[in-house]
């Protein structure tokens, strides 16, 4: 019996800036030789295939994980569930901003809605955000508390590195296309990822959503609305990103109409949108300000523009208003948004 490793995955920034690249390394060489951490180097976790060699090392995982990425930590968590790596919610002191003037304070908004993910292991997943603090040390102090409170008498669950990492050894961790050799081996030299290894994996920069299954309703307005076969439903009804390379770079259209705001870009320019916590148990408080666009367009009109502008793009004809659009009756929410906007802030 020794003590519960936790697993570290730090996904790697788009691009080559080297302040992030100089954040990974810190990170990943605090823990490279600790005993009580498994520590990996993966490319961009939204970038990554689901037959990605890191893909495929983040759902061998079994125990605790923490996974650190460029990205907010609700669209880091929900990333993950759509590769299939989930977890109980773990929580970290660490934790991007919100602004309070988008909040309603009533707790009784506050009780989830949605229907909640499937088959969720009974481990811990942490999900913390790169860009929230500038000095690596705050992650590597986190990571540490969080490993203390894990600190269980428990089976070992698997070691990659013992004793002082050696320089070539630590350059092929900062390298994730090498680094993840050594990773697989943990598969007992599995014939398919080892040919896997021979060509470098797509890693290209992609846009498609991810589903917050804690707020998701099913009410199935995002399958109505999208004419580009993004959404399915899976053998259960419940709707699904089943094609997602389907989805319009740099549109969101989807998550402007979603009624509780489930629907995340990660790589979105506007924080609620790209996963941030701008709302509170589905109320949008401000449609035209979080979803809308400069020109005071409703987070509708902006979404049905942007939608017609890919079926042009795509050589078809804008629909407008006529299709995919809720014609829900008024109830209570938009009451509570009609007194919102009635206010003189």
């Amino acid at each position: 019996m020794v003590e519960t490793k936790v697993t570290v995955v730090i996904c790697q920034a788009q691009g080559r800036n080297p302040v992030k690249r100089q954040m990974e390394e810190d990170i990943l060489t605090a823990f490279i030789a600790e005993p009580s951490v498994d520590v990996s180097l993966v490319p961009h976790l939204y970038d990554m295939p689901h037959d990605h060699t890191g893909t495929l090392f983040l759902k061998s995982v079994p125990g605790n994980l923490v996974v650190l990425s460029w990205l907010y930590e609700r669209a880091t968590r929900w990333t993950l569930d759509r590769a299939g790596v989930r977890g109980q919610e773990g929580t970290s002191l660490i934790v991007s901003e919100r602004d309070d003037d988008e909040v309603i304070e009533d707790e009784d908004l506050r009780e989830p809605r949605g229907i909640g993910t499937l088959d969720v292991p009974d481990r811990k997943l942490y999900c913390l955000d790169l860009r929230v603090c500038s000095n690596a040390n705050d992650y590597v102090h986190e990571i540490k508390r969080i490993v203390g409170e894990n600190n269980v008498q428990t089976v070992e669950l698997m070691s990659l590195i013992n004793g002082s990492p050696k320089r070539a050894q630590l350059q092929r961790y900062l390298h994730p296309e090498r680094q993840l050799e050594a990773r697989l081996a943990l598969d007992g030299g599995s014939t398919a990822l080892a040919d896997k290894e021979a060509l470098p994996e797509d890693t290209r920069r992609r846009w498609y959503p991810v589903i917050d299954y804690s707020r998701c309703t099913n009410c199935m307005e995002c399958i109505d609305f999208c004419l580009f076969g993004v959404y399915g439903v899976n053998a259960l009804d419940r709707i699904l990103v089943e094609e997602q390379d389907n989805c319009k770079k740099g549109c969101p259209a989807c998550s402007r109409v979603c009624p509780e705001n489930a629907i995340i870009f990660p790589q979105h320019k506007t924080p609620v949108i790209a996963g941030a916590n701008g709302d509170v148990g589905g109320i949008k408080i401000d449609l035209s300000k979080l979803f809308g666009g400069d020109d005071g367009m409703s987070g509708l009109d902006m979404a049905v523009r942007e939608r017609d502008q890919e079926l042009v793009l795509d050589g078809r004809k804008a629909v407008g208003i006529s299709v995919g659009v809720s014609s829900r009756t008024h109830d209570e929410f938009d009451d509570l948004m009609d007194d919102l906007d009635a206010l003189d802030f």
